[in-house]
């Protein structure tokens, strides 16, 4: 694990914390790789249904992807191995089983936004800054940030802040429908970790099959969605249990229809 990605388990809620603060969590290839490990990590722990993603301070969620080591990377270096690795990771943390709430102080610029556009809900910092601010820097969004923004706040508005790569206060992001709720920054952790626990009382598995329904409908892994879904149902059938003990006993399954 990264040691700018901190991992940690409080009670149903895990817990990612963006600690990279000389950089103001700008994104390198190593955290991205850690933040696929910190999903997998937290989905192999039986007891977490919420996933939180702050971080350490609250002068930036993240600065976006680390200018210096993205410039480096050369046209086939960006094509091959940077772009891939953000949007391997930021698709890891959208299709984690359970819920995923980005906690937003601060900047939110580029990759950063495109993180806390990965997860499922978005409570942001009085003080919180949003863009995708690529343009300016004579690139575009690589991250899902032109699929997802769009989806959240229509694409007129996406259009807008897109081309213009200029942030949008905590007030204009609620409007918009980019986040969820607004709240005072010496609250934010508070304020996550409480709509966390509202989502982790009630029943996991509806929870996360309704988060499949939602995603789905959203054209988002539709057919994941649906076969998740169906080999769920499949394993709770009679006919599941005697494939399974068929196979044991090598001998032909006797199908029942239920």
């Amino acid at each position: 694990m990264d040691a700018a990605i901190q991992v940690r388990v409080e009670g149903a809620i895990g817990v990612i914390v963006l600690d990279r603060a000389d950089k103001m969590n700008a994104l390198t290839t190593q955290m991205l790789s850690a933040l696929e490990h910190a999903c997998q990590q937290l989905e192999d722990a039986e007891d977490v249904r919420v996933v939180l993603i702050e971080s350490s301070q609250t002068r930036a969620f993240c600065a976006g992807a680390d200018i210096v080591m993205g410039s480096q990377q050369g046209p086939q270096g960006k094509w091959a191995r940077w772009s891939r690795a953000g949007q391997r990771a930021f698709e890891r943390i959208a299709r984690l089983r359970m819920p995923s709430i980005a906690a937003v102080a601060g900047a939110a610029y580029g990759g950063g936004l495109e993180l806390a556009m990965a997860c499922d809900l978005r409570i942001v910092a009085d003080n919180a800054r949003l863009a995708l601010s690529e343009v300016t820097l004579g690139t575009t969004p690589a991250w899902a940030g032109t699929q997802r923004l769009p989806r959240l706040i229509g694409v007129g508005r996406a259009k807008q802040m897109i081309y213009t790569g200029a942030p949008i206060d905590a007030d204009t992001a609620v409007r918009w429908g980019l986040a969820n709720t607004q709240v005072p920054v010496d609250t934010l952790s508070q304020a996550a970790r409480a709509l966390a626990q509202q989502i982790a009382a009630n029943a996991p598995v509806a929870v996360q099959a309704a988060k499949q329904l939602i995603d789905a409908n959203a054209g988002e892994a539709l057919v994941l969605g649906l076969e998740s879904l169906a080999s769920g149902f499949a394993a709770s059938t009679e006919d599941m249990r005697e494939g399974a003990a068929a196979f044991r006993e090598k001998r032909k399954p006797q199908w029942r229809g239920r």
